[in-house]
């Protein structure tokens, strides 16, 4: 199971607390690391080039429903573009605010790493992507 980001943690602490209040992005953006992004997000390492994008999703209760038992997943089933030259070894994913740089939200590791090759298409079924509050 992954985790809440340094960001996000403290956008919701600074939200419950009464500092600022925190809008939820109305799109989410899943990407693919070779490295840990850690809590911080500094070692996000994505694959580059070779059609690699993060995959957006609108950030609703069909693609992400309600929390249960202190977790979060998808609702809806995430593909990335069919890969057209090696995007590397991936061993974590990421939620992002944005299409490009933004802020990490959370991250976890994959159940396995994968190298994907030209021609691959990685996708996450059903609940696959576990976010949960550390």
């Amino acid at each position: 199971m992954g985790s809440f980001s340094d960001f996000l943690e403290n956008e919701l602490l600074d939200h419950v607390f009464g500092k600022a209040a925190y809008s939820a992005p109305a799109t989410l953006y899943v990407g693919l690391s070779s490295t840990n992004p850690g809590d911080n997000g500094s070692g996000i390492t994505e694959p580059s080039g070779g059609a690699y994008a993060r995959v957006s999703s609108t950030n609703n209760l069909t693609n992400w429903p309600a929390a249960s038992g202190g977790a979060k997943a998808n609702g809806t089933a995430l593909a990335f573009p069919t890969a057209t030259a090696s995007w590397g070894t991936v061993g974590w994913f990421f939620i992002s605010n944005a299409a490009s740089g933004g802020n990490m939200l959370g991250h976890a590791a994959l159940t396995s790493s994968k190298t994907i090759d030209s021609g691959d298409t990685t996708s996450f079924a059903i609940g696959e992507l576990d976010i949960t509050l550390d």
